[in-house]
């Protein structure tokens, strides 16, 4: 099968694509509303772009050509937490992904517990394995539809204990679930370790004076 791309609407793109970009994590962002709320939802279009200082990006799209709320309350308090869910919170997750008006607080809606930000004055998700309170440090636009790619700089990183061995995070007591196309999620199966490849350490660059 071929499909031309300029022959599909958005609607069309994002369902191929999410069926074609996957397993994708889950990023559970909870932000301040005007109201001191704590809005939660979920975002499965995210990565890491920096190890030094650690920055996340996240994309959010509008709906109807309108930011989305998480989006507003990013840039109106210049902050936000990138909580990760495991298999326990999964239809957490789900539901906090329902529309709803600003003013309603998903966490609450949702029974979930949340702890203050040290750094930041967003609250974190206390059910959450892992929660990273994150700066917001600028945003980028893409494509036609008003989406744009959120960076956001780690200032804390919150692990449950036990979870990190040696540095890194094992993965299999996290139990991270993920993303694929439509309403579906995935747990992560069985994992397959090879060798380690030997690699180049990483350093900080010189920046450039002129």
């Amino acid at each position: 099968m071929r499909i031309s791309a300029p022959d599909l609407n958005p609607e069309q793109t994002y369902r191929l694509m999410s069926g074609i970009v996957v397993p994708r994590p889950i990023a559970w962002i909870s932000s301040l509303n005007a109201h001191g709320q704590v809005n939660l939802a979920p975002f499965s279009c995210y990565t890491f772009v920096s190890n030094t200082p650690p920055m996340i990006g996240v994309n959010i799209g509008r709906k109807a050509g309108i930011r989305k709320d998480t989006a507003n309350n990013i840039v109106t308090h210049g902050h936000f937490v990138v909580n990760i869910g495991d298999e326990t919170l999964l239809d957490a997750i789900h539901m906090s992904a329902e529309e709803h008006p600003p003013e309603v607080s998903e966490a609450e809606l949702l029974g979930l517990s949340v702890l203050p930000g040290e750094a930041i004055a967003t609250p974190r998700i206390a059910e959450a394995p892992i929660s990273l309170e994150c700066r917001f440090h600028n945003a980028t636009p893409y494509g036609d539809t008003g989406a744009e790619f959120y960076v956001g700089e780690v200032l804390v990183f919150h692990i449950r204990d036990g979870l990190l061995q040696d540095g890194k995070i094992d993965t299999t007591q996290l139990r991270p679930i993920c993303r694929i196309g439509g309403p579906n999620y995935a747990s992560l199966g069985p994992i397959v370790t090879k060798r380690a490849i030997r690699q180049t350490a990483k350093t900080v660059m010189a920046r450039d004076s002129t």
